[in-house]
């Protein structure tokens, strides 16, 4: 089998979304699964959603086309804010949109009118994470523009914490998204179906002490994909943390000094080998590299430690084992090395587990 790959196991994504829709229905939360990691896969799509995600959200509109070319037939939402070339694209493919700049709100109103289709918006609040948002007095008027604008439902309002600046979800920013649904509501004489609390980061929050208020809604991808939250990379209780594994093969074994020799300036991607002298070491090398993923993003077997990357190489080593030329090694992910990885095209998906699983 071609190595680099991914294999992704599809019973494994089943049963983290299953779990999480599961215990977040008790808390009177519904799960949306972002598919944005696995570019869109189809049958990832399917898992989750047979597994009781209510909806499909991806950041990328070409994942929704690529997801409704194969047959998808699901609620979808493109999570980042539409750019402005895309809209005729997106009010064709995707149900409901996320955004905070009104401009483009008007221009999906005129796409849709065009398109004879009535387009979904949530309005993004910026709750102190500093990527997207409407500042939180901003939001009545952004309100205002959109419930007068043609072929646009306000479908709700969300918020997104945790990815830029690792700001935690809490009771406080839970509560303030809150507060706001509840003013619109009162001042607009509107309903909002979807309150969107945000991430996978949230979940600490979602499942703990606290009452969700009116967070009706959590956009997970990490958590399914990975079985863990994103705020400490900590495994999710009852979890599959090896859904999806990064498989590459060993092409040279060699005993070396552990120390570079010869005059030096910087590696390949900016940093030097540590001067630390360990003796003869057997090192290994892995085909995978910067151009495939994110080595310092790789969880390693058991044993064995990291001794560098560069483009193509990957040098590992472990006192206790050596690897033969031909080998394969198997490595977990974190997100950055997954997102990487999907995104390489020298790197292979492998669907496992789908026997059983309908499409």
């Amino acid at each position: 089998m071609t190595a680099p790959r991914l294999e992704i196991d599809l019973r494994k994504i089943h049963h983290n979304t299953r779990s999480l829709v599961e215990r977040l229905r008790e808390r009177g939360i519904g799960v949306t699964g972002v598919t944005k990691a696995t570019l869109g896969s189809s049958e990832v799509a399917c898992a989750m959603l047979q597994a009781g995600a209510n909806r499909l959200g991806d950041s990328r509109i070409e994942n929704i086309e690529a997801m409704r070319r194969a047959g998808v037939d699901a609620p979808m939402s493109l999570i980042r804010s539409p750019m402005v070339s895309q809209v005729e694209r997106v009010v064709a493919q995707a149900d409901t949109s996320f955004n905070a700049e009104p401009e483009v709100v008007r221009r999906l109103s005129a796409a849709a009118q065009a398109a004879g289709r009535v387009h979904g918006v949530v309005l993004m609040v910026e709750l102190g994470d500093l990527r997207e948002g409407l500042m939180p007095g901003d939001l009545e008027s952004a309100v205002q523009d959109t419930l007068r604008l043609p072929n646009i439902v306000l479908e709700g309002i969300g918020s997104n914490l945790a990815c830029r600046s690792g700001v935690k979800p809490d009771a406080r920013n839970m509560a303030e998204l809150s507060g706001l649904a509840n003013s619109i509501e009162r001042t607009f004489g509107v309903r909002l179906e979807t309150v969107s609390g945000g991430n996978s980061g949230n979940l600490g929050w979602a499942l703990g002490e606290s009452g969700p208020g009116r967070v009706n809604d959590l956009r997970l991808g990490e958590a399914i994909l990975l079985g863990c939250e994103p705020l400490q990379r900590q495994p999710v209780a009852g979890l599959c943390p090896d859904a999806i594994t990064l498989i590459a093969e060993v092409i040279e074994t060699k005993l070396k000094p552990s120390l570079p020799w010869g005059d030096r300036g910087q590696s390949a991607f900016g940093a030097g080998a540590a001067d630390l002298d360990r003796g003869p070491v057997v090192q290994s090398i892995v085909a995978l590299g910067h151009q495939d993923t994110d080595p310092l993003g790789l969880g390693l077997p058991q044993g064995f430690t990291m001794l560098g990357a560069s483009g193509d190489h990957l040098i590992i080593s472990s006192r206790n084992r050596q690897l033969a030329v031909g080998e394969e090694v198997a490595f977990q992910l974190n997100y950055s090395a997954l997102v990487r990885a999907m995104t390489s095209p020298f790197v292979a998906r492998v669907i496992k587990g789908d026997d059983g699983l309908m499409r």
